[in-house]
């Protein structure tokens, strides 16, 4: 997929284009390491996933203190080998209404039940509670997205899955190296699903890795990614074609070497953003899962709407009139999606306030401290404009 502008990506995510604004809203661009690494790859004709998604793999893994880890062709095959492995057709699956629809519509890809959970308004993450309350003895897994970069709580998650004998799917697509109790997350769950999408915070382009934590799943996961090839043209099982290219591995790799730095660079700039932001009555600033440590992919405040006289997209439509980029994730709960219409049974209520509040603003390692200042300057512009 080529790079998208910013006034692009502002479209994609739901909110509105304009020309040119004078903060970027994310910083995807290529360092000249990682253009000399996938020259290199280019370089030596060894196109396939070879060494360079296999050091990926490792570092990636050992980093995110997962035993295994395995790349693939992007963050949403990720999901369909993990969900495949672990889960059968039939299966009821409770899974968030608040995430991006590639962590429900896998699980409809895989024949799976889907039983949709609340989130908390404060975290914006899953709420262990309403999970415990739609459990039912048809129940075998959940699906939890780690959103934003936030890890949700997972003792509690992992505890209900404990008493109630279930498997755990984490879709961390937008958490790489987020931690949790001084733990990388891939310590947790039985899979973690990863996006590379051009965007992420370790972006390559296009790619996914999942990491798994024992030798029977590493295995199921690596023969499904590649036809269920066990020896050259012995085919144990039947699989797909989801394998990762060596110069996306390589970009990858490039890129990983800068990302822990650049990770405690987004931290840092969430800290300003909340101290910046305190005394702003009009938005509220994203609440921090206890024990947990963000990634920060995105900066996601909430709109008080009792606050302001304007909705939410006419707040950010303002915002990017001040020349700072805002962008909508999402604009709907997913029991709001057409495409799981026939499946819905109820709507989580917080899910649906979220979609009516929630917008983004620049978080990225780039941000100057000026510009961290300008946009917090534009917010409680607006917000003054409309109180």
């Amino acid at each position: 997929m080529p790079q998208t502008s910013t006034a692009d990506t502002l479209a994609l995510n739901g909110g509105t284009p304009v020309a040119s604004p004078s903060i970027p809203f994310m910083a995807p661009k290529l360092h000249p390491q990682d253009i000399s690494a996938a020259h290199a790859v280019l370089e030596s004709g060894m196109l396939r996933a070879h060494t360079n998604c296999a050091e990926l793999e490792t570092q990636f893994a050992e980093m995110s203190d997962a035993k295994f880890g395995l790349t693939c062709a992007n963050g949403t095959c990720a999901l369909q080998l993990a969900y495949e492995a672990l889960l059968e057709r039939g299966d009821e699956v409770i899974v968030p209404a608040w995430t991006y629809i590639a962590t429900a519509s896998m699980l409809v890809a895989r024949g799976c039940k889907l039983v949709f959970c609340d989130s908390f308004e404060d975290t914006m993450q899953v709420d262990p509670a309403d999970i415990e309350k739609r459990i039912t003895p048809n129940t075998k897994a959940i699906a939890v997205t780690h959103l934003y970069g936030m890890p949700v709580d997972i003792d509690a998650i992992q505890a209900i899955a404990k008493k109630h004998n279930l498997k755990v799917i984490y879709d961390c697509a937008q958490s790489h190296l987020a931690t949790y109790n001084g733990k990388g997350i891939g310590a947790f769950g039985d899979a973690c699903t990863y996006s590379f999408y051009a965007t992420k915070n370790l972006g390559t382009g296009e790619g996914g890795l999942v990491t798994v934590n024992t030798d029977e799943l590493n295995n199921d996961i690596g023969l499904l990614r590649s036809h269920g090839e066990s020896d050259k043209y012995l085919h144990t099982r039947i699989g797909y074609n989801y394998r990762m290219n060596d110069i996306t591995g390589a970009i990858g790799l490039s890129r990983l070497q800068r990302l822990e730095e650049e990770t405690n660079v987004r931290r840092a700039v969430a800290d300003k953003y909340d101290a910046l932001f305190a005394d702003v009555d009009a938005v509220e600033t994203p609440t921090r899962t206890k024990g947990g440590d963000s990634a920060w992919h995105l900066y996601s405040l909430k709109l008080n709407l009792d606050k302001v006289t304007c909705t939410r997209d006419e707040f950010i439509k303002a915002l990017i009139a001040e020349g700072v980029p805002s962008a909508v994730h999402y604009p709907k709960s997913l029991t709001d999606q057409p495409a799981f219409a026939d499946i819905v049974t109820d709507h989580p209520p917080v899910a649906r306030r979220l979609a009516t509040r929630v917008f983004s603003i620049p978080m990225h390692h780039e941000l100057t401290d000026e510009q961290i200042q300008q946009v917090v300057d534009a917010v409680k512009k607006v917000a003054l404009a409309h109180s």
